[in-house]
């Protein structure tokens, strides 16, 4: 009778431990949708250009979007070349590139000359990726999570400038904010000291977030598109 009643007891206390761990679980993930379908209001997920190509995930993986060649990139022209092959895969064009410590940046613009996205390229390898940051997260029309919920943007040009300037006097006073290039869903404007460039930052178009870009190392030299 005894080990009927420790039976018992031990199957109770089973079945209620599965009931929290199944609760838990079920809390857990509606805790992740809710945090998705929030992110998702604001710059919305997964449609519209998506992935750099109609959204397909085998056009970019890991955010690459032109393998490299072995072939080392040591000059603006070899970089705009290699950008070129990225963005002739979407109808784009190449806009300024700018070579820094760490690689090369490109900004890829439409037919019209309005700005598209933001990609990387490797000195070494001549791999083209999305730059990381805003490229990669808040682009609603070439980025991670491409296909605004809305169209129209929250942040003007003009308070761009503002909220980068405002940043920069609390984080890096040294630093000024230049004239904003406006891409889907962000604002990205160079930075200057004493008049000459010297990094990037990213303003969100619908928050006013901002994303200093950390990345590139020290400015070396640019050629317009």
């Amino acid at each position: 009778m005894l080990r009927r009643r420790v039976a018992l007891v031990v199957l109770v206390i089973t079945a209620l431990a599965g009931l929290i761990t199944a609760g838990a679980w079920a809390s857990a993930v509606s805790g992740a949708t809710g945090m998705m379908g929030a992110r998702g209001s604001g710059a919305g997920m997964m449609s519209g250009h998506g992935m750099m190509g109609g959204g397909s995930g085998g056009d970019m993986m890991g955010g690459y979007v032109l393998p490299g060649n072995d072939v080392r990139v040591d000059s603006l022209d070899a970089a705009r070349r290699r950008a070129q092959a990225s963005a002739d895969r979407w109808g784009l064009r190449v806009g300024e590139v700018m070579r820094f410590d760490n690689g090369f940046y490109a900004e890829l613009q439409t037919t019209d000359g309005q700005g598209a996205s933001e990609v990387l390229i490797d000195q070494a390898g001549g791999s083209v990726r999305l730059e990381f940051g805003p490229a990669m997260m808040w682009n609603t029309s070439y980025g991670m999570h491409g296909g605004p919920a809305a169209t129209t943007t929250r942040v003007s040009r003009a308070e761009a400038v503002d909220i980068a300037q405002r940043w920069l006097n609390d984080q890096r006073p040294e630093l000024s904010a230049g004239d904003p290039e406006q891409f889907p869903g962000y604002y990205t404007l160079h930075t200057t000291r004493g008049g000459k460039i010297s990094g990037m930052m990213s303003v969100n178009a619908y928050t006013g977030a901002v994303w200093y870009h950390t990345w590139h190392g020290r400015y070396i030299a640019m050629s317009e598109g």
